[in-house]
């Protein structure tokens, strides 16, 4: 009986489920058919293997040829079954042992010479592989860096088609992959560089040591873009299930230009052109999007009122929740996407609305309409709001450079430790009780708490927010307690448009 069976995987959402690839070779005229559901690509997988068969050396069977993808009830997409139809096919005729491709988990598609092409969500597939307790994998050379992350498995990465045969007859001829680090490519930008602007720097170093989302404010030129690029580097690395978790989305979405672990914060700036699907991901089997690629790390709106409406809507979920559940009629997927927003603006369409050296040719309307693209559920879920002004002519010839990123880091990394010790999350992230008992007020604050919320007209929302960035400010401060001068700050970020 000319039948063999290989063990493959396939990525829905951010999580990968067994796929069997079944092979049946029978009398009859020449042809292949592949079921369970194929997608446009999976159909066109029987060429591709045809011709990396044949020229690769061996005999494609000039026989009637069932490929089954199982479960036949669940859609396959994409060309990574390539690799587990060729090993099949040549299972069933005996040239490999039937037996090497058991607790195996296979992945790879093929060029028509035979190597080895990458494919998405490798670390996804690992992650399965780990869980199944299957012990061996074979993945393209492009993506077994990522997935050797992952303990407890061995994980190969033949070059070709002819390299995976030997392999699979000879285990001894490849070497399992090792893991690897990704450097961090924001390591050169110094917020040495940006001169003057002290409150703003302040602004993100308290964001960055609490996980908040910010919003500045500012006539072109002030520096905001510059500023925002400097983020990511006085930000903690991730931890190793952080790491993971960020680089598996990045893996699914086919973003990783490297194989290998990400270990700092991702930055994501999309154009203010993107569409709603783009910015929180969809398609008809949906895929991440930006918000999702910025997990556990920053997303960068730059001109945030020149996004959509609805763009800017949809964020406001993901914004309180930190995940985005995408339905449609094939699946319904949740993403996670608990990032830090930074968001910049112009005060006005011409952008120079309170600008000592420009005038302003906006009308008070065209002001007010410019902002109210911002609707105010959005606005209310900002932590920080801060002015960035443009700087005098004296500052920016003769002003020296502030603090280099080393030494803000090294407050935050201290501000962010004192955080999680206490309780396991960054600051942005108490809700109810345990903001209660983790934001505890002096008895001075308390009543200066009580004040400003009837001055200032807080929401429940704006309320436990402030509470939150006062905790990051004290936690700067080394203390215990949330003081009223720590108070008066976290508020003055709120009203400062």
């Amino acid at each position: 009986m000319m039948l063999a069976k290989a063990i493959s995987a396939a990525v829905l959402g951010v999580d990968a489920y067994k796929v069997e690839v079944e092979v049946d070779i029978a009398g009859g005229l020449p042809k292949v058919y592949v079921v369970g559901l194929p997608g446009m690509a999976v159909q066109e997988s029987k060429e591709r293997v045809r011709s990396a068969i044949k020229n690769v050396g061996y005999p494609f069977p000039a026989s009637r040829i069932v490929i089954n993808l199982a479960p036949a009830d669940v859609r396959k997409e994409g060309p990574a079954f390539d690799l587990p139809i060729a090993l099949a096919i040549l299972a069933a005729q005996g040239i490999i042992p039937k037996k090497s491709l058991e607790n195996c988990i296979v992945s790879g598609e093929l060029a028509l010479d035979g190597s080895i092409r990458a494919i998405r969500g490798a670390i996804n597939i690992a992650l399965f592989a780990a869980e199944s307790k299957v012990k061996k994998v074979i993945l393209p050379p492009d993506n077994a860096a990522e997935a050797a992350i992952i303990d407890d498995l061995e994980v190969y990465a033949p070059k070709t088609l002819s390299e995976c045969i030997e392999f699979l007859r000879n285990s001894n001829r490849l070497e399992p992959v090792l893991p690897k680090i990704l450097e961090d490519p924001t390591v050169h930008l110094d917020f040495y560089d940006v001169k003057g602007q002290i409150a703003a720097k302040r602004a993100l170093e308290i964001a960055a040591a609490g996980a908040h989302n910010v919003l500045m404010t500012g006539p072109p030129g002030s520096g905001k873009t510059m500023l925002a690029k400097r983020l990511p580097g006085i930000l903690p690395p991730l931890e190793r299930q952080e790491a993971i978790e960020v680089t598996r989305i990045h893996s699914t979405a086919g973003s990783l230009k490297t194989s290998g672990l990400i270990r700092y914060p991702p930055f994501r700036s999309p154009h203010h052109t993107v569409s709603d699907a783009g910015l929180i991901g969809g398609g008809n089997i949906p895929k991440p999007g930006e918000v999702s690629l910025a997990h556990r790390g920053v997303l960068f709106l730059d001109e945030f009122p020149e996004f959509s409406r609805r763009a800017l809507e949809v964020l406001r979920q993901p914004l309180e929740d930190g995940v985005v559940t995408i339905a449609r009629a094939r699946a319904s997927l949740s993403f996670p996407a608990r990032f830090m927003l930074l968001a910049s603006q112009n005060p006005c369409p011409c952008g120079y609305y309170g600008d000592s050296k420009k005038l302003c040719s906006c009308s008070a309307n065209m002001r007010q309409r410019y902002q109210d693209r911002i609707s105010g559920p959005l606005l209310d879920r900002i932590d920080l709001r801060i002015t960035v002004a443009r700087l005098p002519a004296e500052d920016l010839i003769k002003a020296s450079s502030g603090e280099k990123t080393e030494l803000i880091r090294e407050r935050v990394l201290k501000a962010r430790a004192k955080a999680i010790s206490r309780q396991k999350i960054p600051n942005a992230q108490l809700s109810g009780q345990a903001l209660r008992e983790h934001a505890e007020l002096s008895t001075s604050a308390e009543s200066f708490i009580h004040s400003a919320i009837q001055q200032l007209s807080l929401s429940g929302r704006g309320y436990d927010r402030v509470l939150r960035v006062a905790r990051t400010i004290a936690d700067l401060s080394n203390q215990d307690f949330v003081s009223e001068l720590s108070l008066a700050e976290a508020i003055s970020y709120r009203e400062m448009l």
